[in-house]
Protein backbone atom coordinates (compact mmCIF):
# COMPACT_ATOMS: atom_id res chain seq x y z
CA UNK A 1 0.00 0.00 0.00
CA UNK A 2 1.91 3.35 -0.79
CA UNK A 3 1.43 6.27 0.77
CA UNK A 4 -1.66 7.07 0.16
CA UNK A 5 -3.11 4.54 1.42
CA UNK A 6 -1.15 5.07 4.50
CA UNK A 7 -2.70 8.03 5.30
CA UNK A 8 -5.80 7.24 4.49
CA UNK A 9 -5.88 5.00 7.14
CA UNK A 10 -4.53 6.90 9.85
CA UNK A 11 -7.43 9.70 8.96
CA UNK A 12 -9.77 6.94 9.31
CA UNK A 13 -8.23 5.91 12.78
CA UNK A 14 -8.27 9.58 13.93
CA UNK A 15 -11.77 10.00 13.10
CA UNK A 16 -12.92 6.68 14.75
CA UNK A 17 -10.94 7.60 17.78
CA UNK A 18 -12.46 11.34 18.40
CA UNK A 19 -15.83 9.77 17.84
CA UNK A 20 -15.35 6.84 20.60
CA UNK A 21 -14.16 10.48 22.48
CA UNK A 22 -17.22 12.27 22.16
CA UNK A 23 -20.24 10.25 21.95
CA UNK A 24 -23.23 10.80 23.90
CA UNK A 25 -21.11 14.27 24.75
CA UNK A 26 -23.07 17.16 24.01
CA UNK A 27 -22.22 19.99 21.57
CA UNK A 28 -23.87 23.53 21.73
CA UNK A 29 -23.50 24.96 17.87
CA UNK A 30 -23.61 28.50 17.51
CA UNK A 31 -24.79 29.60 14.13
CA UNK A 32 -25.09 33.09 12.66
CA UNK A 33 -28.16 34.21 10.75
CA UNK A 34 -25.93 34.87 7.56
CA UNK A 35 -24.27 31.97 7.36
CA UNK A 36 -28.31 30.13 7.78
CA UNK A 37 -28.58 32.37 4.23
CA UNK A 38 -25.85 31.20 2.66
CA UNK A 39 -24.82 28.28 -0.05
CA UNK A 40 -23.02 26.43 2.74
CA UNK A 41 -25.90 26.14 4.84
CA UNK A 42 -26.90 22.58 3.58
CA UNK A 43 -23.32 21.31 3.85
CA UNK A 44 -23.27 22.26 7.28
CA UNK A 45 -27.07 20.48 7.92
CA UNK A 46 -25.18 17.24 6.45
CA UNK A 47 -22.36 17.61 8.50
CA UNK A 48 -24.10 18.20 11.59
CA UNK A 49 -26.43 15.16 11.12
CA UNK A 50 -23.68 13.36 10.69
CA UNK A 51 -22.39 14.14 14.27
CA UNK A 52 -25.89 13.29 15.29
CA UNK A 53 -25.75 10.09 13.76
CA UNK A 54 -22.32 9.69 15.20
CA UNK A 55 -23.99 9.53 18.58
CA UNK A 56 -23.25 13.32 19.79
CA UNK A 57 -26.20 14.94 20.98
CA UNK A 58 -26.35 18.65 19.93
CA UNK A 59 -28.01 22.05 20.86
CA UNK A 60 -28.45 24.15 17.99
CA UNK A 61 -28.72 28.12 19.00
CA UNK A 62 -29.43 30.24 15.54
CA UNK A 63 -28.66 34.09 15.78
CA UNK A 64 -31.64 35.83 13.90
CA UNK A 65 -30.32 40.03 13.68
CA UNK A 66 -30.60 39.61 9.67
CA UNK A 67 -34.05 38.07 9.98
CA UNK A 68 -34.92 40.35 12.42
CA UNK A 69 -33.62 43.32 10.14
CA UNK A 70 -35.63 42.17 7.65
CA UNK A 71 -39.00 41.78 8.58
CA UNK A 72 -38.74 45.10 10.79
CA UNK A 73 -37.70 46.87 8.08
CA UNK A 74 -40.51 45.13 5.78
CA UNK A 75 -43.44 46.61 8.47
CA UNK A 76 -42.00 49.90 8.39
CA UNK A 77 -40.09 49.82 12.37
CA UNK A 78 -37.21 51.30 12.75
CA UNK A 79 -34.41 49.94 14.76
CA UNK A 80 -32.07 51.64 17.37
CA UNK A 81 -29.05 50.46 19.01
CA UNK A 82 -27.38 51.40 21.68
CA UNK A 83 -23.23 49.40 22.07
CA UNK A 84 -24.47 46.96 19.67
CA UNK A 85 -27.70 45.62 21.14
CA UNK A 86 -31.03 46.84 19.59
CA UNK A 87 -33.64 48.47 21.67
CA UNK A 88 -36.51 46.33 20.89
CA UNK A 89 -39.70 48.50 21.54
CA UNK A 90 -43.18 46.86 22.78
CA UNK A 91 -44.21 47.40 18.57
CA UNK A 92 -41.38 45.77 17.84
CA UNK A 93 -41.57 42.60 19.69
CA UNK A 94 -44.58 40.87 17.40
CA UNK A 95 -42.02 41.18 14.78
CA UNK A 96 -39.17 39.95 16.45
CA UNK A 97 -40.54 36.32 17.47
CA UNK A 98 -41.69 36.24 13.77
CA UNK A 99 -38.11 36.50 12.72
CA UNK A 100 -36.88 34.31 15.64
CA UNK A 101 -39.33 31.56 14.54
CA UNK A 102 -38.64 32.09 10.99
CA UNK A 103 -34.91 30.95 11.57
CA UNK A 104 -35.33 28.30 13.90
CA UNK A 105 -37.80 26.41 11.44
CA UNK A 106 -35.48 26.77 8.63
CA UNK A 107 -33.27 24.46 10.47
CA UNK A 108 -35.96 21.98 11.49
CA UNK A 109 -36.68 21.77 8.11
CA UNK A 110 -33.75 21.26 6.85
CA UNK A 111 -32.65 18.72 9.64
CA UNK A 112 -36.32 16.90 9.03
CA UNK A 113 -35.32 16.22 5.64
CA UNK A 114 -32.07 14.83 6.24
CA UNK A 115 -34.11 12.16 8.95
CA UNK A 116 -33.28 13.59 12.06
CA UNK A 117 -35.21 14.60 14.61
CA UNK A 118 -35.79 18.37 15.91
CA UNK A 119 -37.71 20.44 18.58
CA UNK A 120 -37.82 24.22 18.83
CA UNK A 121 -38.40 25.23 22.35
CA UNK A 122 -38.38 27.48 24.97
CA UNK A 123 -35.96 26.73 27.95
CA UNK A 124 -35.01 30.00 28.64
CA UNK A 125 -36.35 32.17 31.62
CA UNK A 126 -35.22 35.79 30.96
CA UNK A 127 -34.87 38.93 32.35
CA UNK A 128 -35.17 42.66 31.26
CA UNK A 129 -32.07 43.84 30.39
CA UNK A 130 -33.50 47.04 32.31
CA UNK A 131 -32.25 50.83 32.07
CA UNK A 132 -28.36 51.15 31.33
CA UNK A 133 -26.49 54.50 31.60
CA UNK A 134 -29.83 56.40 31.47
CA UNK A 135 -30.73 53.78 28.27
CA UNK A 136 -34.19 51.82 28.68
CA UNK A 137 -33.59 48.85 27.05
CA UNK A 138 -37.42 48.19 26.76
CA UNK A 139 -37.96 44.50 25.60
CA UNK A 140 -34.27 43.43 25.38
CA UNK A 141 -33.18 41.04 27.88
CA UNK A 142 -30.68 38.62 29.24
CA UNK A 143 -30.60 35.15 30.57
CA UNK A 144 -31.71 34.76 33.70
CA UNK A 145 -31.68 30.57 33.62
CA UNK A 146 -31.64 27.70 31.35
CA UNK A 147 -34.42 24.72 32.06
CA UNK A 148 -31.86 22.53 32.66
CA UNK A 149 -34.37 19.38 33.56
CA UNK A 150 -37.01 19.63 30.44
CA UNK A 151 -33.53 20.69 28.06
CA UNK A 152 -31.90 17.36 29.29
CA UNK A 153 -35.19 15.40 28.50
CA UNK A 154 -35.03 16.48 25.16
CA UNK A 155 -31.71 15.66 24.30
CA UNK A 156 -31.97 12.03 26.16
CA UNK A 157 -35.51 11.57 23.75
CA UNK A 158 -32.33 11.75 20.97
CA UNK A 159 -33.68 15.09 20.10
CA UNK A 160 -31.83 18.00 18.65
CA UNK A 161 -33.05 21.26 20.56
CA UNK A 162 -33.16 24.25 18.80
CA UNK A 163 -33.36 27.31 20.91
CA UNK A 164 -34.74 31.13 19.55
CA UNK A 165 -33.48 34.44 20.62
CA UNK A 166 -36.74 34.90 22.36
CA UNK A 167 -36.46 33.94 25.88
CA UNK A 168 -39.77 35.08 28.71
CA UNK A 169 -39.78 35.79 32.32
CA UNK A 170 -41.87 33.88 34.81
CA UNK A 171 -45.09 35.53 34.00
CA UNK A 172 -45.02 35.67 30.71
CA UNK A 173 -43.09 38.76 29.46
CA UNK A 174 -40.92 38.38 26.32
CA UNK A 175 -37.56 39.60 25.53
CA UNK A 176 -35.33 39.54 22.59
CA UNK A 177 -31.98 37.77 23.87
CA UNK A 178 -28.52 38.00 22.40
CA UNK A 179 -28.02 34.24 20.87
CA UNK A 180 -24.05 34.32 21.91
CA UNK A 181 -25.10 34.55 25.41
CA UNK A 182 -27.48 31.91 24.86
CA UNK A 183 -25.17 29.62 23.65
CA UNK A 184 -22.78 30.46 26.57
CA UNK A 185 -25.31 30.08 29.44
CA UNK A 186 -26.83 26.65 27.77
CA UNK A 187 -23.64 25.36 27.53
CA UNK A 188 -22.55 26.07 30.60
CA UNK A 189 -25.76 24.85 32.11
CA UNK A 190 -25.45 21.19 30.39
CA UNK A 191 -21.96 20.81 30.72
CA UNK A 192 -21.00 20.38 27.41
CA UNK A 193 -18.11 19.32 26.25
CA UNK A 194 -17.66 22.00 23.13
CA UNK A 195 -19.36 24.98 22.43
CA UNK A 196 -19.33 26.20 18.59
CA UNK A 197 -19.51 29.37 16.83
CA UNK A 198 -19.96 29.02 13.41
CA UNK A 199 -20.06 32.98 10.95
CA UNK A 200 -18.65 34.50 8.36
CA UNK A 201 -15.74 35.96 9.83
CA UNK A 202 -12.20 35.57 8.48
CA UNK A 203 -10.90 32.68 10.30
CA UNK A 204 -7.81 34.13 12.16
CA UNK A 205 -4.52 33.84 10.56
CA UNK A 206 -0.94 34.78 12.30
CA UNK A 207 -0.34 37.42 9.65
CA UNK A 208 -2.85 39.76 10.93
CA UNK A 209 -2.33 39.60 14.36
CA UNK A 210 0.52 39.93 17.36
CA UNK A 211 0.96 36.52 18.52
CA UNK A 212 2.10 35.09 21.95
CA UNK A 213 4.83 32.39 21.47
CA UNK A 214 2.68 29.52 22.95
CA UNK A 215 -0.21 29.89 20.08
CA UNK A 216 -0.82 27.17 17.58
CA UNK A 217 -0.86 28.22 13.74
CA UNK A 218 -1.31 25.45 11.03
CA UNK A 219 1.15 25.59 7.83
CA UNK A 220 -1.09 27.93 5.99
CA UNK A 221 -1.01 30.26 9.01
CA UNK A 222 -4.29 30.04 10.84
CA UNK A 223 -4.25 30.09 14.57
CA UNK A 224 -5.39 26.74 14.84
CA UNK A 225 -5.64 26.71 19.40
CA UNK A 226 -4.15 28.50 21.76
CA UNK A 227 -5.04 27.75 25.98
CA UNK A 228 -6.53 30.27 28.33
CA UNK A 229 -3.35 31.91 29.23
CA UNK A 230 -2.24 32.61 25.50
CA UNK A 231 -5.95 33.75 24.66
CA UNK A 232 -5.64 36.98 27.39
CA UNK A 233 -2.80 37.76 26.05
CA UNK A 234 -3.61 37.86 22.41
CA UNK A 235 -6.34 40.29 23.36
CA UNK A 236 -4.53 42.63 25.27
CA UNK A 237 -1.71 42.56 22.17
CA UNK A 238 -4.19 43.27 19.64
CA UNK A 239 -6.26 45.95 21.10
CA UNK A 240 -6.62 47.89 18.45
CA UNK A 241 -7.91 45.56 16.56
CA UNK A 242 -10.58 44.67 18.88
CA UNK A 243 -13.86 45.08 16.87
CA UNK A 244 -12.25 42.28 14.89
CA UNK A 245 -11.90 39.68 17.92
CA UNK A 246 -16.10 40.06 19.50
CA UNK A 247 -16.61 36.28 18.57
CA UNK A 248 -12.67 35.31 20.06
CA UNK A 249 -13.98 37.36 23.19
CA UNK A 250 -17.08 35.63 23.65
CA UNK A 251 -15.06 32.27 23.33
CA UNK A 252 -12.46 32.91 25.79
CA UNK A 253 -15.54 33.75 28.44
CA UNK A 254 -17.11 30.71 27.59
CA UNK A 255 -13.69 29.15 28.39
CA UNK A 256 -13.55 30.61 31.45
CA UNK A 257 -16.88 30.09 32.41
CA UNK A 258 -15.92 26.22 32.05
CA UNK A 259 -16.46 24.93 28.72
CA UNK A 260 -13.19 22.66 27.91
CA UNK A 261 -13.17 23.45 24.32
CA UNK A 262 -14.28 26.26 22.49
CA UNK A 263 -14.16 26.63 18.58
CA UNK A 264 -14.34 29.41 16.15
CA UNK A 265 -15.44 28.27 12.38
CA UNK A 266 -15.63 30.51 9.50
CA UNK A 267 -18.72 28.89 7.06
CA UNK A 268 -17.02 29.36 3.67
CA UNK A 269 -13.28 28.41 4.33
CA UNK A 270 -14.08 24.57 3.05
CA UNK A 271 -13.48 21.28 5.76
CA UNK A 272 -15.60 23.20 8.10
CA UNK A 273 -17.37 21.55 11.64
CA UNK A 274 -16.05 17.98 10.82
CA UNK A 275 -12.77 18.85 9.82
CA UNK A 276 -12.38 20.87 13.02
CA UNK A 277 -13.55 18.07 15.44
CA UNK A 278 -12.05 14.61 14.05
CA UNK A 279 -8.87 15.62 12.84
CA UNK A 280 -5.50 17.25 14.94
CA UNK A 281 -5.03 20.22 12.69
CA UNK A 282 -8.75 20.99 12.75
CA UNK A 283 -10.23 24.05 10.26
CA UNK A 284 -11.16 26.72 12.59
CA UNK A 285 -9.28 28.19 16.14
CA UNK A 286 -9.62 26.29 19.38
CA UNK A 287 -9.52 28.19 22.56
CA UNK A 288 -8.84 25.77 25.52
CA UNK A 289 -8.56 25.66 29.55
CA UNK A 290 -6.26 23.76 31.35
CA UNK A 291 -8.91 21.80 33.31
CA UNK A 292 -7.25 21.36 36.83
CA UNK A 293 -4.54 24.61 36.74
CA UNK A 294 -6.59 26.02 39.36
CA UNK A 295 -6.78 23.51 41.67
CA UNK A 296 -4.11 23.15 44.40
CA UNK A 297 -4.04 21.15 47.56
CA UNK A 298 -5.80 22.39 50.66
CA UNK A 299 -2.86 24.48 53.02
CA UNK A 300 -3.37 25.59 57.15
CA UNK A 301 -4.07 29.38 55.79
CA UNK A 302 -6.93 27.85 54.07
CA UNK A 303 -9.37 26.11 56.26
CA UNK A 304 -10.99 29.31 57.85
CA UNK A 305 -12.43 30.33 53.76
CA UNK A 306 -13.30 26.52 53.35
CA UNK A 307 -14.92 26.40 56.74
CA UNK A 308 -17.04 29.87 55.25
CA UNK A 309 -17.44 27.63 52.28
CA UNK A 310 -19.09 25.11 53.95
CA UNK A 311 -21.17 26.96 56.17
CA UNK A 312 -24.39 27.52 54.20
CA UNK A 313 -24.03 23.88 53.08
CA UNK A 314 -23.66 22.17 56.69
CA UNK A 315 -26.96 24.70 57.43
CA UNK A 316 -28.78 22.58 54.74
CA UNK A 317 -28.21 19.32 55.85
CA UNK A 318 -25.80 18.82 52.48
CA UNK A 319 -22.74 18.28 54.02
CA UNK A 320 -22.20 17.44 57.55
CA UNK A 321 -20.54 20.20 60.21
CA UNK A 322 -16.60 20.29 60.48
CA UNK A 323 -14.36 22.56 62.27
CA UNK A 324 -10.85 23.64 62.25
CA UNK A 325 -9.47 20.74 64.43
CA UNK A 326 -11.38 18.40 61.78
CA UNK A 327 -9.83 20.19 58.75
CA UNK A 328 -6.34 19.64 60.24
CA UNK A 329 -6.35 16.28 60.84
CA UNK A 330 -7.08 15.82 57.13
CA UNK A 331 -4.93 18.52 56.00
CA UNK A 332 -3.67 16.07 53.26
CA UNK A 333 -6.67 14.85 51.62
CA UNK A 334 -8.25 18.28 50.45
CA UNK A 335 -8.03 20.39 47.42
CA UNK A 336 -9.23 23.58 47.05
CA UNK A 337 -10.22 25.81 43.89
CA UNK A 338 -8.39 29.05 43.64
CA UNK A 339 -8.89 32.26 41.38
CA UNK A 340 -6.76 35.33 41.69
CA UNK A 341 -5.63 34.57 45.32
CA UNK A 342 -9.66 33.61 46.33
CA UNK A 343 -10.73 29.62 47.20
CA UNK A 344 -14.45 29.13 45.38
CA UNK A 345 -14.60 25.61 45.88
CA UNK A 346 -13.05 23.07 48.09
CA UNK A 347 -13.43 18.67 48.11
CA UNK A 348 -11.39 15.60 49.89
CA UNK A 349 -10.48 12.26 48.47
CA UNK A 350 -9.85 10.06 51.07
CA UNK A 351 -7.82 6.31 51.10
CA UNK A 352 -9.78 4.05 52.69
CA UNK A 353 -7.62 1.02 51.76
CA UNK A 354 -7.97 -1.66 49.46
CA UNK A 355 -7.99 0.66 46.65
CA UNK A 356 -11.06 2.30 47.89
CA UNK A 357 -11.31 6.03 48.12
CA UNK A 358 -14.49 8.36 49.25
CA UNK A 359 -14.84 12.15 47.62
CA UNK A 360 -16.61 14.34 50.41
CA UNK A 361 -16.65 17.82 51.63
CA UNK A 362 -17.83 18.74 48.22
CA UNK A 363 -18.51 22.97 48.66
CA UNK A 364 -18.54 25.61 45.59
CA UNK A 365 -19.15 29.45 46.43
CA UNK A 366 -22.73 29.75 45.26
CA UNK A 367 -21.81 33.13 43.28
CA UNK A 368 -19.68 31.00 41.34
CA UNK A 369 -21.59 27.64 40.76
CA UNK A 370 -21.98 28.52 36.79
CA UNK A 371 -18.35 28.32 35.95
CA UNK A 372 -18.35 24.45 36.67
CA UNK A 373 -15.97 24.58 39.55
CA UNK A 374 -17.51 21.49 41.34
CA UNK A 375 -17.60 19.69 38.05
CA UNK A 376 -14.03 20.56 37.86
CA UNK A 377 -13.25 19.73 41.67
CA UNK A 378 -15.05 16.34 41.24
CA UNK A 379 -13.36 15.52 37.14
CA UNK A 380 -9.81 16.04 39.55
CA UNK A 381 -10.24 13.86 42.23
CA UNK A 382 -11.39 10.86 39.92
CA UNK A 383 -8.17 11.58 37.73
CA UNK A 384 -6.36 11.77 40.99
CA UNK A 385 -7.99 8.78 42.12
CA UNK A 386 -7.11 6.92 38.97
CA UNK A 387 -3.92 8.22 39.01
CA UNK A 388 -3.52 6.41 42.72
CA UNK A 389 -4.97 3.04 41.29
CA UNK A 390 -8.08 2.90 43.26
CA UNK A 391 -10.22 0.37 42.32
CA UNK A 392 -13.59 2.28 43.47
CA UNK A 393 -14.84 5.42 44.22
CA UNK A 394 -18.12 6.15 46.60
CA UNK A 395 -19.26 9.25 48.05
CA UNK A 396 -22.34 10.28 51.01
CA UNK A 397 -25.20 12.48 49.51
CA UNK A 398 -28.40 13.40 51.11
CA UNK A 399 -29.46 16.75 48.29
CA UNK A 400 -27.40 15.56 45.10
CA UNK A 401 -27.57 12.66 44.37
CA UNK A 402 -28.57 13.37 40.66
CA UNK A 403 -26.14 15.63 40.36
CA UNK A 404 -23.31 12.91 40.81
CA UNK A 405 -24.89 10.62 38.97
CA UNK A 406 -24.78 12.59 35.92
CA UNK A 407 -21.41 12.59 36.37
CA UNK A 408 -20.80 8.76 36.13
CA UNK A 409 -21.47 7.44 39.73
CA UNK A 410 -23.87 4.98 40.31
CA UNK A 411 -26.57 4.44 43.38
CA UNK A 412 -25.34 1.95 45.57
CA UNK A 413 -25.78 0.07 48.89
CA UNK A 414 -24.10 -0.53 52.58
CA UNK A 415 -22.37 -3.44 51.50
CA UNK A 416 -20.55 -1.13 48.90
CA UNK A 417 -18.71 1.05 51.93
CA UNK A 418 -15.57 -0.36 53.68
CA UNK A 419 -16.27 -2.02 56.99
CA UNK A 420 -14.97 0.65 58.64
CA UNK A 421 -17.34 3.38 57.09
CA UNK A 422 -20.19 0.97 56.94
CA UNK A 423 -20.20 0.88 61.25
CA UNK A 424 -19.43 4.91 61.09
CA UNK A 425 -23.00 5.18 58.92
CA UNK A 426 -24.92 8.01 60.53
CA UNK A 427 -28.38 5.52 59.66
CA UNK A 428 -30.47 9.43 61.27
CA UNK A 429 -28.74 11.46 57.94
CA UNK A 430 -29.82 8.24 55.77
CA UNK A 431 -27.33 9.42 53.18
CA UNK A 432 -27.52 8.11 49.74
CA UNK A 433 -24.46 5.76 48.87
CA UNK A 434 -23.14 6.66 45.34
CA UNK A 435 -20.38 4.52 43.56
CA UNK A 436 -18.26 4.76 40.31
CA UNK A 437 -16.00 1.92 39.43
CA UNK A 438 -12.44 2.89 38.13
CA UNK A 439 -10.99 -0.68 37.45
CA UNK A 440 -12.46 -3.56 36.77
CA UNK A 441 -11.52 -6.91 38.68
CA UNK A 442 -9.84 -9.23 36.58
Amino acid sequence: MGIDGKDEIEIIREVFTYINRFKDKIFVIKIDNNVIEDAYFPVLLKDLATLYNAGIRIIIVPGARKRIDEVLMQYGISSVFHGGVRITSEEAVPFVKMAAFDVTNKIMTGLAGLQINALVGNWIRAKGTGVIDGIDFKYTGEVDRILEEPLQRVIDDLFVPIIPVVGWNPVGRPYNLSSDDIALEVAYAVGAEKLFFISQEGTLNVKDFSIPLSVVSAPDGRISRMDEAAGELFLSLNKEKSEHLQTFRKALQGIKGGIKRVHIINSREGKGILAEIFSNLGAGTMIFQNEFDRIRSMKVDDIPEVLRLMQPFVQKGVLIPRDKRSLLDNLETFVVYETDGLIHGCASLTDWGNKVGEIAGVAVDPEYEKLGIGRKLIMYLITEASRQQFKKLFLLTTRTADWFESRGFSVGGLEDLPEAKRKAYNFTRNSRIMIMNLQQDT
